[in-house]
């Protein structure tokens, strides 16, 4: 323990590398969006919150339990408005770093009571490396009942580094439902391996089990994410039943596990399609026949969305959250070996990451719509994009024309372009804050609201 460094003890220091949000609210409150340096991230709070208070409508229609993933926007702002709507409360979050959790621990969601009678549930997104085993013992000695971390595990050497630190650990077992990402999958000889010895642990005690079904975003329809989501649900259940099988030939075993198995399951496609499928669709009735555990969905990108998620079907362009604000440099006549035009704006691969899509390019150049109210499909027509972020290297962004363009208007250098990237997460974590707009008050897609500093490190 004493060769490690605390990221708890870290975040109490005062450090001039990181922003301070009020700083920042006396700079850019209440100004225009063009006046700040570019490229820069922007948030329309009142879709944000729109597409969060749809989710909890979604889950709870469903009648289940939700539990919110942060990674993408990483702040305390978007946490709450995750865990709280009109429609309901929750207290159930998943981190993707340490730095994450003792954010949130640190942070009015837990110190203010934000989530009220609630105990906050944080559940530590990757498998546990024995690395960061000292620094979640810490992290559970220091709440005093504030909240409840949990822990992943698909790998019997991490049970065993957590038995030999010791202490009480409450985990989900990670599966792998054919995405290959991570975790176990259900006929594998490790996953039973895994389940029985945990059972019979003295340190580890199963909370459930997980599966997140990252390759629904090559979903087209809603009946193709159902697909994934049926998968989902399908491979939780039965490792729940393969623990239940298990305990039934240890009966010494089964006081400790009285309360049924939680099966978490999601992405934002197949949390998405809850809303969306029908009777014909495997997963609705599938959800009402579990019989080894309970039922969750997780998502995380919801929030915000991209242009993976409108490529799946299931989500607008009005109701993408963000906008990357990009200035052109300059414009060339004629260069692309089509003979279409290009431009340089200041929009990069730092500022947009590389990571693309189905639809191509790095991001489309969309303008920012206000319709945020309408319901899929109202829409006459998508607006059309002209645009698009074709290539990029570290600060260079390459426009070029999309195929149905032709030759439309040309871009002057010094002019402004809202910019959709193809993966919010990584784009949202290249920028060291964000500024919030609102369309849902006078002048708020137009001047800066509130300005969000998003948590930074491991």
């Amino acid at each position: 323990m004493s060769g490690v460094t605390s990221l708890h003890a870290l975040s109490m220091l005062p450090s001039s590398t990181l922003p301070l949000k009020n700083m920042l609210l006396s700079r850019f409150k209440g100004q225009s969006v063009k006046s700040v340096q570019t490229p820069a991230l922007f948030i329309d709070r009142a879709i944000f919150t729109k597409n969060c208070s749809n989710m909890h409508q979604r889950v709870k229609t469903w009648g289940v339990k939700f539990r919110a993933h942060v990674k993408t926007h990483k702040t305390a702002e978007g946490t709450r408005i995750q865990l709280r709507s009109d429609v309901l409360a929750s207290s159930a979050i998943v981190v993707s770093t340490l730095a994450e959790a003792w954010q949130v621990l640190n942070s009015e969601l837990v110190t203010a009571g934000v989530v009220d009678d609630y105990t906050i549930q944080i559940l530590y997104g990757l498998p546990v490396g024995p690395t960061k085993i000292a620094e979640l013992a810490e992290m559970i000695r220091s709440l005093k009942g504030k909240a409840t971390i949990r822990i992943m595990i698909d790998n019997i050497h991490q049970l065993r580094a957590l038995e030999a630190f010791g202490g009480k650990w409450s985990a989900f077992v990670k599966m792998d439902h054919g995405g290959k990402r991570a975790g176990l999958p259900l006929k594998s000889e490790a996953l039973r391996e895994l389940i029985t010895a945990i059972l019979a642990s003295d340190s580890v005690h199963i909370h459930g089990f997980y599966c997140h079904a990252g390759d629904s975003y090559a979903s087209t329809t809603p009946h193709q994410a159902a697909s994934f989501l049926t998968a989902e649900m399908q491979t939780a259940n039965d490792a729940a039943g393969l623990a239940r099988s298990i305990l039934d030939s240890r009966p010494e075993l089964k006081p400790k596990y009285l309360l049924p198995f939680v099966l978490s399951v999601g992405s934002t496609p197949t949390a998405h399609a809850t809303s969306l499928i029908d009777d014909q669709d495997r997963a609705k009735p599938l959800a009402k026949e579990l019989t080894h555990g309970e039922l969750e969905i997780h998502a995380g990108n919801y929030p915000v969305c991209d242009l993976q998620q409108i490529h799946t079907g299931l989500v607008r362009v009005e109701d993408v959250a963000h906008r990357v604000l990009a200035s052109v440099l300059s414009y060339y006549p004629g260069r692309a070996e089509d003979g279409t035009d290009e431009a340089l704006c200041d929009a990069g691969a730092i500022a947009m990451s590389k990571d693309s899509g189905p639809s191509g390019g790095y991001g489309d150049v969309v303008p920012w719509l206000s319709n945020y109210s309408a319901p899929l499909g109202e829409l006459d027509e998508p607006p059309r994009c002209e645009w698009r972020l074709g290539r990029c290297s570290q600060e260079h962004g390459i426009l070029t024309r999309t195929q149905s363009a032709g030759r439309g208007a040309e871009l002057i250098p010094g002019q402004h372009l809202w910019i959709i990237g193809q993966h919010a997460c990584l784009t949202m974590a290249a920028h060291p804050w964000y500024y919030i707009l609102d369309s849902s008050v006078d002048g708020g897609l137009e001047t800066i609201q509130d300005v969000w500093v998003p948590w930074k490190g491991w």
